[in-house]
């Protein structure tokens, strides 16, 4: 059994880059360079109905990434943009799908997985605009966790939150947020939007804000990585 394990969460902006181009090669360079062996990305699909995938499958599956189901349909990698990628022995038990609370359309998605650190669950989501409705979404998810129980979880995504996390303690109970940098606006980051909240169970061993070419140009946001281990 390994170690440590590498997670990234990524918003790859439907891999339209800030040169206005649609490069999905470019954006898989970015995740390929991260070195993980799970990657949690949001707005993995196109906009419009069916919103087929920005990012194709092929070229996933030709780079040795295997795209867990969760439902998808239409050509999509995931639900409600949110996508989750793995590679290696890391392989999924179970997963599940929910609907978040607010004005707009948001989701998360949930797997249990077999990972060279043992079992692990990893929730991956695109929280709102607006912070009380953040909240909410926050306080569903931190709920769920607590109702499956069991199993360490890390929560992971763009939480939309500009300032401190610290703000968002009264809604996730029984987490804690890893200390990562900014990561945006990508060409020169001001804010962690970027996140990574973990369960007890789990530690961060490393954090690092990926700034290496071209992730500076291929989304409005750059990728995040921790390496953590069970404790």
């Amino acid at each position: 059994m390994s170690d440590t394990l590498r997670i990234a969460t990524y918003n790859l902006q439907k891999c339209v880059g800030l040169d206005m181009r649609r490069r999905p090669d470019r954006s898989l360079q970015v995740i390929n360079a991260l070195k993980a062996d799970i990657v949690i990305l949001q707005e993995a699909d196109k906009r419009l109905p069916p919103r087929p995938a920005a990012l194709p499958h092929d070229i996933l599956n030709h780079h040795g990434w295997h795209i867990l189901p969760f439902g998808q349909v239409g050509g999509s990698l995931g639900w409600h943009g949110n996508a989750m990628l793995v590679k290696g022995s890391v392989t999924m038990t179970d997963s599940q799908k929910l609907d978040l609370p607010g004005l707009e359309p948001r989701g998360a998605i949930c797997a249990e997985l077999e990972t060279p650190i043992g079992p692990l669950r990893i929730i991956g989501t695109h929280l709102g605009l607006i912070r009380r409705y953040r909240l909410m979404q926050l306080s569903l998810l931190t709920r769920h966790m607590r109702d499956k129980g069991g199993m360490p979880t890390v929560l992971a995504g763009d939480f939309n939150e500009w300032g401190s996390k610290t703000a968002l303690d009264a809604a996730t109970p029984g987490v804690t947020f890893a200390d990562t940098g900014h990561s945006f606006p990508a060409p020169r980051p001001i804010a962690a939007l970027d996140a990574f909240a973990l369960s007890k169970g789990i530690k961060v061993t490393d954090t690092q804000v990926h700034r290496e070419r071209p992730a500076h140009i291929a989304s409005d946001h750059l990728p995040v990585w921790i390496d953590i281990q069970r404790t």
